[in-house]
């Protein structure tokens, strides 16, 4: 993913089939879809690959039980395929996670039971494990530290827990490996039209703040949040598409919540769900839905938020969760389709994708969802290929590994989640004399090296917040070691004194809230 190398192949190429703008889940998956059916294939990325939503995720690939309980059998049945197909496809960083319902009385036993066999049969031979009711005593066993006051029993399932941000990256090396080309920090600027249909787009390189323009058979927007801004180039004073909502998550020492199991309290206050899950031995806390107007790459959690999350799993826990607790703090927000007729509240609007085409040309996709990315992908390309008459290919995307895919899995380890690449990894990092950025982070100076080498590592955060998951999981530890990261990145990358300063603040004011 050398830059140079692609903003040179920019410079020589004429015209490109398709250029996607946006790299979060949703035009990651387009772009490889596209590039797979054999069309020269651009992505543009105004920031980091996955810096906005897709790397703020609940880290699940899910069918939704939550969405099984509001009626939507299509949603859960097409997610359900799609997680065993992920897990398939990327196993080294998606891995088999247990669940556990807790259930108080006999109605929540059957309720829960029945719909979680549902659940089952909706994923058919990609099942992730069979969902089963099991004992007061062993839920206590399983979740240690749960309140048994009233405790009847629980419904233990089974879904997929997944890496989001290397997930992200992994995608848009898949795109390169396939012939594509995937570039971060790209902003679209404008459209380029010929006879009021869109041709192409304006950017500016913001490394170089260089203008570029780019010239495209068809330009599809899947920019999430940020979408209507790209649609208001195209039709200037068109109505909203797109409704978003904040949700909040905290990271806390694994002692909190020791056990191997993930817990699903089925009913908050606010009428959502709310998972306490075990990752990279510490505890993920989320999430809160909060309809928010001020869009931002990086959206910052209201304190009401994360009192929201502690109290409710304090009400479930011997001993609640505090404030002082909590090591980390991320938000992210969701694009959700805006729905027409009755104005329904962020939590009831479908996380269904949708599709649009403007008069122009314009193809955008809104709504959606981590799990169905790869979906996602397929059906905006069919529509491309129905809209512009093109000959239909079918998706090869299906069955396909993602870059860093391998098999059989390495003995589970620090440094697997690098998956195949994790060979190259470990000689960079032998290379340097196994020399440590931060031994409680278990980060190593050869990640570094290869992040900025082989991964589009550009800045101090995408590093320690995509490239590792070093600032979600202790930020303080994180920022303590910003200045060193930055030292060595200036080194990689030829950047000076300045360049260094203007890195270490902004993580300075990250995550240790």
């Amino acid at each position: 993913m050398n830059r140079e190398t692609i903003l040179a192949k920019l410079r020589c190429t004429p015209s490109w089939d398709v250029v996607v703008v946006g790299g979060g889940a949703s035009g990651l998956g387009i772009a490889l879809d596209a590039v797979t059916r054999g069309y020269t294939t651009l992505l543009l990325e105004q920031s980091d690959f996955a810096k906005s939503t897709s790397s703020k995720s609940t880290k699940l690939i899910h069918g939704g039980v939550r969405y099984l309980a509001q009626g939507n059998i299509g949603l859960v049945r097409e997610a359900t395929l799609e997680r065993g197909r992920l897990a398939r496809n990327a196993a080294h960083l998606v891995k088999n996670q247990s669940f556990i319902i807790p259930t108080y009385n006999w109605w929540d036993k059957v309720k829960y039971t029945l719909g979680l066999k549902l659940y089952d049969w909706m994923s058919g031979r990609l099942s992730l494990g069979p969902s089963v009711f099991i004992s007061r005593q062993e839920v206590m066993e399983k979740l240690p530290g749960i309140i048994s006051r009233k405790l009847a029993g629980g419904v233990r399932y089974h879904d997929g827990q997944f890496d989001d941000a290397r997930l992200a990256l992994n995608l848009a090396q898949t795109i390169m490996d396939s012939g594509g080309y995937a570039l971060n920090y790209m902003k679209v600027t404008g459209l380029q039209k010929d006879g009021g249909k869109v041709v192409g787009i304006n950017a500016v390189e913001l490394e170089s703040q260089s203008p570029v323009t780019i010239r495209a058979k068809v330009v599809i927007n899947a920019t999430g949040v940020f979408v209507d801004d790209i649609v208001q180039m195209d039709q200037p004073g068109t109505s909203k598409n797109v409704v978003v909502s904040q949700g909040v998550h905290l990271v806390l020492e694994k002692d909190i919540f020791p056990g191997n199991d993930a817990m699903l309290i089925p009913e908050t206050s606010d009428g959502r769900v709310l998972f306490i899950v075990p990752w990279h031995r510490k505890i993920l806390m989320g999430t809160t839905d909060t309809p928010v107007g001020n869009i931002s790459l990086e959206p910052v959690a209201l304190e009401s938020e994360i009192d929201f999350i502690l109290s409710t799993a304090g009400r479930y826990l011997t001993v609640p969760p505090k404030r002082t607790d909590v090591v980390s703090v991320f938000a992210g927000l969701r694009p959700l389709a805006a729905p027409s007729g009755q104005d329904k509240r962020t939590k009831e609007v479908s996380r269904s994708h949708k599709i649009l085409v403007s008069p122009s040309g314009l193809f955008s996709i809104i709504g959606g969802k981590w799990t169905t990315y790869r979906k996602m992908g397929e059906d905006m390309m069919d529509k491309v290929e129905s809209e512009m008459q093109w000959a239909h290919t079918p998706t090869r995307t299906a069955a396909m590994p993602v870059h860093g895919s391998v098999s059989p899995l390495p003995e589970e380890g620090p440094l697997s989640f690098y998956g195949s690449d994790q060979p190259a990894v470990q000689q960079l990092i032998t290379d340097d004399g196994g020399e440590w950025i931060s031994q409680k982070l278990g980060l190593y100076k050869g990640q570094l090296t290869w992040a900025v080498r082989q991964e589009a590592a550009r800045t101090v955060e995408d590093f320690l917040s995509r490239r590792t998951r070093s600032l979600l999981l202790d930020a303080r530890e994180s920022i303590r070691v910003s200045p060193l990261v930055a030292r060595l990145m200036a080194a990689e990358l030829h950047r000076d004194a300045a360049w260094i300063t203007d890195q270490v603040q902004p993580t300075l004011d990250g995550r240790a809230r």
